[in-house]
């Protein structure tokens, strides 16, 4: 009797997993019947925001189902990532992710409400936004190297526009002092506008900007850029160095990935990246980025194993990043 109910068990439990084998599986082969929300954690209107609206345009017709994006700022991108892990994973809710969303907030933020790498799957990376050190032209240094001979003569003298201590320009100018030995002094400014246009006047040396921000104003000889925070140089800017040619390990730039909540169906998944890799063929896509400062990789957003390397990749860089540099989750 105890035998044949532990086989009737076994039994039971098989058909459970089977069926939940094969309703997963439906799920997938159907998908998509209905609009997806594609959730992005900055204000409308913003460059991010804009990237997704093109990204959800062309998905559209991709999937032959209504993207539609929605935005949820504020709270440090905590809001709007909350709200993907706590969705159902049914291939109907995606996240427009930002560094911060999934990575640097891992690090930065006191008591994080969900856990990237386990309420999170990678969908696919769909852009970077490079990060620039520019300085006055009156600054007798044209390159890295020879900021940094110069601020050694005189430690302490030379000032560096950031967008704040613990926000990207921030933590990407104290990295660079750390590793370089060099003694800039970070001057704050969260309205990243009069930063640029207080090193244009020289008022402050240098600065950490984005790209597309500053790529005119150094066309125009208002700046001159001395190096990328990003491992290899700008698309666009094939002149301008990165940091790390100088200064090992210095690897800062602002980046977007699809991401899916953890559950998710690996085929939805699948089919996800396929349609956001045809997307960002797209010519309309393709001519947009460059003008809100974004560049895609040449060989396309690559597969989610690629996506989730990626992501860990940046986990180990802000890990040794925070740690070396002495910040605290607050």
């Amino acid at each position: 009797m105890r035998n044949s109910l532990s086989h009737l068990v076994w039994k039971l439990a098989g058909a459970a997993t089977l069926a939940v084998a094969l309703t997963s599986a439906s799920q997938a082969q159907n998908w998509p019947q209905r609009n997806i929300t594609l959730i992005v954690s900055q204000p409308a209107g913003n460059s991010p925001d804009v990237m997704a609206r093109l990204l959800a345009e062309r998905l559209t017709t991709e999937l032959k189902q209504g993207v539609i994006v929605e935005n949820r700022p504020g709270g440090a991108n905590v809001p709007g990532t909350l709200a993907v892990t706590r969705a159902a994973p049914d291939g109907y809710t995606f996240l427009f992710a930002t560094t911060a969303s999934i990575v640097s907030n891992v690090f930065l933020v006191k008591g994080l409400a969900y856990d990237p790498l386990k309420d999170l799957a990678p969908v696919a990376y769909i852009v970077r936004s490079n990060q620039v050190l520019v300085v006055n032209p009156q600054v007798n240094a044209k390159s890295l190297p020879e900021l940094i001979a110069l601020d050694k003569q005189s430690p302490g003298k030379l000032s560096i526009a950031v967008d704040g201590p613990r926000a990207l320009a921030g933590i990407t100018a104290q990295a660079l002092n750390q590793r370089s030995g060099m003694k800039l002094v970070p001057v704050p400014y969260p309205n990243v506008g009069a930063g640029v246009q207080d090193v244009v006047a020289g008022r402050v040396e240098a600065g950490v900007f984005s790209q597309s921000i500053i790529e005119s104003l150094v066309r125009e000889g208002k700046l001159r850029a001395l190096a990328g925070a990003a491992l290899t140089r700008p698309i666009s800017m094939p002149e301008v160095g990165t940091m790390s040619e100088t200064v090992p390990g210095i690897d800062f730039s602002g980046w977007f990935m699809v991401m899916a909540p953890a559950a998710t169906p690996k085929d939805i998944i699948i089919r996800m990246n396929a349609a956001i890799n045809a997307a960002m063929k797209d010519e309309k896509i393709r001519g947009m980025l460059p003008k809100i400062g974004f560049e895609a990789n040449p060989n396309g957003p690559g597969s989610p194993d690629d996506a989730a390397k990626f992501l860990a990749s940046q986990m180990d860089v802000w890990r040794d990043t925070t740690k070396a540099l002495g910040l605290e989750p607050q």
